[in-house]
């Protein structure tokens, strides 16, 4: 036959997030229904490089998934089932069509093919995760066939200098969130004379809702480890760690097989690559605390030592790990390196803003259609993020706020929804770039209870070293709590403010200065919210128990008995076909009978008192 398995590559998104879908079931009868066609003779294949069947890392749009790709094709089928494998390898085969109902439907309804056409995909501009989705995580030869390590050797011919100088020109900024310049770091440490010297790379992601870094461990391990190689040969390292968290399994996995295949193929260890330079990489594997994504913090993690902060009256360029200068970046800042190296800092630059260059890789989650993982150049507007790409708000809710940053990030309002996305910018309004995380609300959503949430989380995971991050985050998560409650005093928002002022100026470490942007910024621009819970008992977005009751609009009412169905306590009672009614004595103000009911028959109200 004329087309055979070979002249395609068939990629199947092996992230966690489609692993949780069932991609490994899926990726087995795939393989399986191959092997039927083979012995029976309709079909021949061979695995290699130019073709064959792979399993990948994050392809990003994670809602969808288990993604199956067909190269060169580039055909995509989304949330692919096991049952669905046959017809899949008969297309491959040319015995069948395309599978259209596994296709993506974009918002017009028209059937995509390819992931240009898809909305998602569209927008986007990969270079950090430009290999994630295509290669087989670990496998060092399917890396070097899509160019990996060659900015290796490059580097390997230039001097230290000349590495730390194209660094430069990029204008590369860290990030893990401060966005402190890449090469002024570099040359920092380089000039230290002291040795030994360490590089580090963070992969202590723990901000709810963010999987940059992750996927990228995950789906793109050796760049992360060719960008440690060569910040080790700018600075003059000949040891580097890198810190994953212990929460991520299929990470630390990956990373320690394609750390194996580097060292087999000489591109880490004793004499790389002929050129008489020493360096290896271990794997720290953290324990799960938020406060370890500080660098001071997570470096005494590695000496083990408990993971808290220090004053950075000397910075860690200069006296890092065992007091020796460490240069320490996060994952996503590596993973830019070898691209910066290969291309030229001029080239990388004319991607993004002056004052930001380059792409930002986000995880888009939240009250929005399309959420997974979204690199798109810096400067790249909110609303563009949210209504191009992320499709805009589910069920046609209205916009309210979104959070960027993780934790410690602000909310910012629908008014502000054409700013751009750089690290100047998010700062002047009370937010921060953090390290991507991106969680978008609808009307639905309370931004006192927000506050609240973050803070309760902040508190939790504070170290408790210095006063007033200790004692602020409690005295605000009292408060906050108070407010969700109906019990909130005169004063309270003032006393919000001025604790919050207080920490920006006085805490020890980043997670500190940071904790009050979600408190601070929802009271700036959500005040009228905060002056409800606290004058009239009333929660406006209709989400705290105490300050809130449902009822049942009978006009409205068609009887269906979906919210009847879905009342974790019962208290909603009713005949099919007609008005139902809540109990209200019975009814704890969940709301999961607004959320449920088709018809908007849900009547929400404030419960004064």
């Amino acid at each position: 036959m004329d087309k055979v398995l070979s002249e395609r590559t068939l990629l199947i998104c092996c992230g966690t997030g489609c692993i949780a879908g069932g991609a490994k079931k899926t990726a087995d009868a795939l393989e399986k229904a191959a092997e039927a066609m083979i012995k029976s003779g309709k079909l021949k294949i061979k695995v290699n490089l130019n073709g064959g069947i792979k399993t990948t890392g994050c392809n990003g749009f994670c809602e969808n998934g288990p993604i199956v790709r067909i190269m060169p094709d580039d055909i995509s089928y989304y949330r692919v089932k096991p049952a669905d494998a046959e017809e899949i390898i008969n297309h491959i085969a040319g015995t069948g069509g395309i599978v259209e109902r596994l296709l993506y439907t974009d918002d017009t309804g028209k059937k995509v093919h390819s992931q240009k056409e898809n909305p998602f995909y569209a927008q986007q501009h990969k270079i950090t995760l430009g290999r994630t989705g295509l290669i087989e995580p670990g496998n060092i030869k399917d890396y070097i066939a899509y160019g990996g390590f060659e900015a290796l050797k490059k580097a390997l011919s230039m001097s230290p200098d000349k590495i730390i100088e194209e660094i430069e020109k990029s204008g590369l900024r860290g990030r893990g969130g401060a966005g402190f310049p890449t090469g002024r770091k570099w040359r920092q440490c380089a000039g230290y004379e002291e040795t030994p010297k360490y590089v580090v790379c963070n992969g202590d992601e723990g901000d709810p809702g963010a999987f940059m870094d992750r996927s990228i461990l995950e789906g793109d391990p050796h760049s992360v480890i060719e960008g440690l190689c060569i910040a080790a040969r700018a600075i003059g390292a000949a040891e580097g760690f890198m810190y994953i968290r212990d929460e991520y399994d299929l990470a630390q996995k990956n990373v320690h097989k394609a750390l194996e295949t580097a060292r087999a193929e000489k591109y880490l260890g004793k004499n790389i690559l002929g050129s008489g330079w020493d360096f290896d990489i271990s794997v720290v594997r953290g324990g799960g605390a938020f406060v370890c994504g500080e660098s001071s913090a997570l470096m005494a993690s590695i000496e083990g030592r408990v993971g808290e902060p220090r004053t950075k009256y000397i910075r860690s360029v200069q006296r890092g790990l065992w007091d020796k200068p460490t240069v320490l970046n996060n994952v996503e800042t590596l993973a830019n390196i070898p691209c910066i190296i290969s291309m030229g800092g001029v080239q990388f630059k004319k991607t993004g803003t002056e004052a930001s260059p380059g792409t930002k890789v986000f995880a888009l989650v939240g009250k929005v259609k399309r959420t997974g993982l979204v690199e798109v150049p810096m400067g790249t507007t909110l609303r563009q993020l949210v209504f191009d790409i992320g499709g805009g708000i589910l069920g046609k809710r209205e916009f309210k706020a979104v959070q960027t940053g993780g934790p410690s990030g602000g909310c910012i309002p629908a008014s502000l929804l054409d700013l751009p996305l750089d690290f100047e910018t998010l700062d002047k309004y009370g937010s921060m770039m953090g390290s991507g995380g991106v969680i978008v609300m609808d009307d639905r959503t309370c931004m006192v209870e927000i506050a609240r949430y973050y803070t309760k989380f902040l508190a939790e995971e504070s170290c408790g070293k210095c006063t007033p991050c200790r004692e602020g985050l409690k005295r605000m998560l009292e408060i906050l709590s108070d407010l969700t409650a109906g019990k909130g005093r005169e004063g309270d928002i003032e006393s919000l403010e001025e604790t919050g002022i207080t920490m920006k100026e006085a805490a020890l470490c980043g997670l500190g200065k940071s904790a009050p942007n979600p408190v601070l910024t929802t009271i700036k621009y959500y005040k009228d919210e905060y002056e409800a819970h606290l004058k009239n008992n009333v929660c406006p977005a209709g989400v705290c128990a105490a300050l809130t009751s449902f009822s049942i609009q009978k006009d409205l009412c068609k009887g269906c008995g979906i919210c009847r169905k879905s009342c974790p306590v019962s208290a909603v009672s009713g005949e099919k076909n007609k008005a139902h009614s809540i109990d209200k004595k019975l009814c704890i103000s969940c709301g999961t009978c607004r959320n449920d009911c088709p018809f908007g028959a849900i009547d929400v109200k404030g419960r004064k008192s």
